[in-house]
């Protein structure tokens, strides 16, 4: 079968290479995939930044859509032929990846396979991060960054879902423009505003109860500053660095968190907790439109190089996706 492959000795630049076909352990089942969605940890894997776990799949690809094709033999809630999206272990930009059952979710009525790609790992990572490490609750203040990203996209409207006042940053005003079309009631353009100043000024000083990073470096005791008393700074990725110098006494006097997590290094029985929590929770809302998908570009697997460079550009509202097999 066909898959990506990181090539070491061309600058780690991505080709097609035929493998073998995978097959799925008792538990897992093999998914001739559709669609794969593009994420920032597949950049960062490939530049040798981002290391899978151990026992992961070493190629790329965090989450995908397409159609059973093969279960293992203690599988019963799924069968070949089942249309679903999934987390998967890596491997995804292939044409069939092997994921435990339990990280399978039903594709939501009304989308098709490319919206069902850009689904599990950003709202998997928004869910978790927000509500479980941020504890974003009704009525509070959050600021995600990168609002137009595709996990940023997923967070707003999760935000708006838990009924939270929402401010994000976007890099120019068509991203703000997106962002407010999806719950953001205030946008930053990080490029004429400082988001910490912004903040403090609509918040009558009081700063937001969570934010929600990817950015670090710089932005991380900025973020501290416009971060409410008692506020939950949560960081998911580290896009301009993880270290900074830092006021330890301003977080004791404010009684501060900074918190953080990966999704990618959880148990398998994490993962499927989470995956259960969004069919109860999100999937209704995404069948009933109140949640949207916003897939900006789709791509050939044979350009998953290009793909990446347009999500380094940073120029596009909602999720990258790749185009791998005919439905």
């Amino acid at each position: 079968m066909r898959a990506v492959i990181v090539n070491p000795k061309k600058n780690n630049s991505l080709e097609i290479a035929d493998i073998q076909i995978p097959e799925p352990k008792i538990d897992e089942v093999r998914m001739k995939v559709i669609s794969a969605g593009v994420n920032r940890p597949d950049i960062l894997q490939k530049k040798g930044l981002y290391p899978p776990p151990v026992g992961s799949s070493t190629r790329l690809g965090l989450e995908a859509s397409g159609i059973i094709e093969k279960i293992g033999k203690n599988v019963k809630t799924l069968k070949e032929g089942d249309k679903v999206c999934g987390l998967t272990p890596g491997g995804a930009y292939a044409d069939s990846v092997v994921l435990p059952a339990s990280h399978c979710f039903p594709i939501p009525k009304g989308l098709d396979f490319y919206e069902a790609a850009s689904l599990p790992e950003t709202y998997m990572t928004a869910w978790v991060n927000l509500f479980e490490h941020g504890r974003l609750s009704r009525g509070e203040r959050v600021l995600i960054h990168g609002g137009s990203s595709g996990v940023g996209t997923a967070a707003i409207q999760l935000a708006r879902w838990r009924k939270s006042s929402i401010f994000c940053t976007v890099r120019n005003k068509k991203k703000a423009i997106y962002c407010k079309s999806l719950g953001a009631e205030e946008t930053i353009v990080y490029l004429l505003e400082d988001f910490e100043e912004k903040i403090l000024e609509c918040t009558n000083k009081l700063g937001v109860n969570v934010i929600l990073d990817m950015v670090g470096g710089e932005y991380i005791s900025k973020n501290l500053n416009c971060l409410s008393h008692r506020g939950r700074l949560v960081q998911i990725a580290f896009l301009k660095g993880s270290k900074t110098n830092l006021n330890l006494f301003q977080i004791m006097l404010k009684q501060q968190i900074i918190t953080g997590s990966t999704l990618r290094s959880r148990s398998n029985a994490e993962k499927e907790r989470i995956v259960n929590v969004l069919k109860q929770n999100i999937w209704p809302e995404i069948e009933s439109g109140n949640i949207k998908t916003k897939v900006h570009e789709i791509f050939k697997l044979e350009d998953a190089e290009l793909a990446h460079k347009k999500m380094e550009l940073s120029d596009h509202c909602g999720k990258i996706v790749l185009k791998v097999n005919e439905p």
